[in-house]
């Protein structure tokens, strides 16, 4: 069963200058699925879509059977490319603040998750990293038991031992039955946490998409390697 649908959809900010163009994609539950491209390829744009942020010029979106709308907003978990939350808050706060508007809310697993990370719940976001800043989101995300997570460039702007334990983090700490769509362009970081994959081009087209594991398998290289030569294939067609 897919917990996603998109069908042709499409999104233009400007007329005749189409960032998704007449996409599809069907997503199944319990799947891990990198939307991998380049950065301006449209990866953004979609998650937004889907989450309900921005609306498309045409096309339909259906989240677990249902067009997207307050219904499906309760069905899905959004980390967005940017931290938006005020400095002055505190992480206790923040975590008071979900608890009161999801009912999904699992305090005590974003409170064991700080305390792995020694992360004091009392701090004040403008005194943290902005690596610990980027973890303090993603735990309050994945505290949530949704069906479905967006996760936008998730491992973008940190170090090579935050985005180990950001991937780490999403891989033990989500319901098998629930799909993660994680949107990045560091293919080589991510691919080993992902069951399938899409590689998204300019103007929202799709390159490719299938089987992680069978993809490595048939072509003899990994998905940033066969990402490289099909979108070099693509420009030169």
């Amino acid at each position: 069963m897919s917990i996603l649908e998109c069908r042709n959809l499409t999104k233009a900010y400007k007329r005749g200058n189409n960032v998704l163009d007449s996409l599809n994609i069907s997503v199944p539950q319990g799947r891990i699925v990198g939307l991998l491209g380049p950065n301006g390829c449209g990866k953004s744009t979609l998650i937004k879509i889907v989450a309900g942020l921005l609306q498309p010029n045409s096309g339909e979106v259906l989240i677990d059977g249902k067009p997207v709308g307050e219904e499906t907003k309760a069905l899905v978990s959004y980390l967005p490319e940017r931290t938006y939350f005020n400095g002055w808050m505190r992480v206790e706060e923040l975590i008071k603040y979900f608890t009161e508007f999801y009912s999904d809310f699992d305090a005590q697993k974003a409170y064991r998750l700080l305390s792995d990370l020694n992360i004091d719940p009392k701090a004040k976001l403008k005194t943290l990293s902005k690596g610990t800043k980027e973890k303090v989101q993603l735990i309050l995300v994945m505290s949530r038991r949704a069906k479905l997570y967006l996760l936008d460039e998730p491992i973008a702007g940190v170090d090579p031992a935050a985005r180990e334990y950001i991937l780490s983090t999403i891989v033990g700490n989500y319901d098998p039955d629930s799909t993660i769509i994680i949107t990045t362009h560091l293919i080589t970081d991510v691919e080993q946490v992902l069951d399938d994959f899409v590689f998204l081009s300019f103007g929202g087209q799709i390159l490719k998409q299938g089987s992680a594991e069978e993809a490595r398998t048939e072509n003899g290289c990994s998905l940033d390697e066969l990402f490289r030569e099909v979108f070099r294939c693509s420009q030169n067609f």
